[in-house]
Parts: C-alpha cells; sequence; structure tokens
C-alpha cells in the first residue's frame, strides 16, 4: 500500500522515536509533532504535564469528569502518550489508536511511567482509517488536533469509525480544523510541501524539519456541514450534537437531519479548530 503524503513526517518521527535510546530524547526531537513543543532541556515527564492539563481541561468543558471513572474511552491519534497517560488515570479504561506503530510503542512507556498501564490498551490503525476495535464498544471517544492532519476521506472515515465504536448513549468529542482567511496561502504551500516529500533525498530531510512538517502536515480542512453531511448520508442520528468554537467565531448555521445543531463558544480553542461534541444514539 502507498504511503500516504501526510503520514510521511509521522513515519520520519516514528523512526527516530525508535531510533532514540530515552524518551528525553525522543520530545526533543518528536515533540512539536503533537503539540508544538521544543526545546534542548524539554523532557517526557515536562511534555506528559501540557497534555495532563489539558486533558483536565476538556474533560470539564464537555462536562465528563463524573463519567470517567466509570468509563472506557478510546483515543483517536495517540502520539506518544501526551495525553493518554492522564487519560488512563482519568478512565476505567483506555485504548490509545495512533498509526504509526513506533509512536504506540513510546505510548506505553510514556503510559508506564507516568499513568496506568493496567488501564491502556493500544491499536494501530495501520491502513490510516480503520479501527481494529469491536461496534459498541466504548463509552466514549476523543479526538484532538488528528484529524486535520489526515487525507480528507481518511478523517471522515475516523469520523464514521468513532461513532460505530461508541456505545448507544456513549460520547464523541472529535477535534477539526476549517477554513480561515490564511489558507489562501497555507493550503495550496502545503499541497506543493506533500509533493515534495515523495521526492527521494529531498523529502526525507524536508520531513524531519519542523518549519516544512508543519506547512505540509495539515492535510485537510473539513467545515461542520460537511462532516454532518457525512453523518447524515450514513444514516447516522446524534442526540444533542454542538457544535463548539473559538470565541467569537460561529460556523455557518448547519442542520443534521433536519435540526440546526446548536453552538457554542469555547474559551479553549483554536481561532480554527471546531469541536464535535455529542451523544451517540
Amino acid at each position: 500500500m502507498a504511503l500516504r503524503r501526510q503520514i510521511i513526517p509521522w513515519r520520519a518521527a516514528g523512526t527516530r522515536a525508535e531510533m532514540r535510546r530515552n524518551a528525553d530524547e525522543v520530545v526533543r526531537d518528536t515533540g512539536w509533532v503533537f503539540n508544538n513543543q521544543t526545546g534542548s532541556s524539554l523532557t517526557l515527564e515536562e511534555f506528559v504535564q501540557t497534555g495532563d492539563a489539558e486533558v483536565e481541561i476538556y474533560l470539564d468543558r464537555f462536562q465528563w469528569s463524573e463519567m470517567a471513572p466509570q468509563s472506557s474511552v478510546l483515543e483517536i491519534g495517540s502520539g506518544i502518550g501526551r495525553m493518554t497517560a492522564a487519560l488512563t488515570r482519568r478512565f476505567a479504561s483506555v485504548i490509545a489508536t495512533d498509526v504509526d506503530a513506533a509512536f504506540l510503542e513510546r505510548c506505553r512507556e510514556t503510559v508506564a511511567r507516568f499513568g496506568t498501564v493496567s488501564a491502556l490498551r493500544t491499536v494501530h490503525i495501520a491502513d490510516g482509517s480503520s479501527i481494529n476495535t469491536a461496534d459498541d464498544s466504548v463509552d466514549a471517544v476523543f479526538s484532538y488536533i488528528t484529524l486535520q492532519h489526515c487525507k480528507a476521506s481518511d478523517a471522515l472515515r475516523l469520523t464514521t469509525e468513532a461513532l460505530r465504536v461508541v456505545k448507544p448513549g456513549g460520547y464523541i468529542a472529535l477535534n477539526y480544523r476549517t477554513w480561515v482567511p490564511a489558507d489562501i496561502i497555507l493550503v495550496p504551500a502545503g499541497g506543493v510541501m506533500r509533493w515534495l516529500w515523495r521526492i527521494p533525498v529531498v523529502g526525507q530531510r524536508l520531513s524531519q524539519w519542523r518549519w516544512s512538517t508543519r506547512l505540509g502536515w495539515q492535510a485537510n480542512r473539513l467545515d461542520p456541514r460537511r462532516v454532518l453531511a457525512l453523518l447524515e448520508a450514513s444514516n447516522i442520528s446524534l442526540k444533542d450534537p454542538v457544535i463548539l468554537h473559538h470565541p467569537g467565531r460561529p460556523q455557518r448555521s448547519v442542520s443534521l437531519n433536519g435540526t440546526v445543531v446548536r453552538q457554542r463558544d469555547l474559551d479553549v480553542a483554536n481561532k480554527s479548530h471546531w469541536w464535535l461534541v455529542a451523544q451517540a444514539h
């Protein structure tokens, strides 16, 4: 199977993760892939602390704090476990998924040091879009700054996969990147960069540099209308769906199965991001 262009930097970072002797070196080399953290002295502990803080924020904003200790959660895009460690401490069980097997190995190491390893199971999304987990098997699905780095069709497939694996009455919180004015330049430039990644030698070098990777890794822009249209076409219904967006930057009004979907400000949302938060039927 041909390697998708947008996954190339993850493979490069994954290779470096395999080569490094310890997790601190991995974070210094690849931490910016997951949350833009850089620095020659950055440690895994400090890296995980950023995830700990964000997990607490999102559990609070999504009103998941009370249900978490009795519930299972599947994380789409765990990376090396920045947020996974906290999830294993807050949820009864966690399934961490990623497109890169090397990252999942490091994720297990991260959770062993900073989380609850007995609560963790990992699943490799080998084809970039299929989650090898049973239907109706988890209480919640969470994904943050992951779907924007997939091919659009893969991100949409992972959206339907999230709703396949979540139990009836379970919850989803999925984060997407939408269009902003700067995309007039960023989108075509990112396309060129992903094309360059395919060139032998040159592409390998570009996929290891921060500036080029950040330009090319944001592989899609999905607005709520496109995501909800997919759900309707797939005969998927949601209970109490809400679109969360950066304060003062609402998305275009959109409906699901004839009902206008509510929108709310999310104080911690990036200007170019939006969340779909809902309960599964």
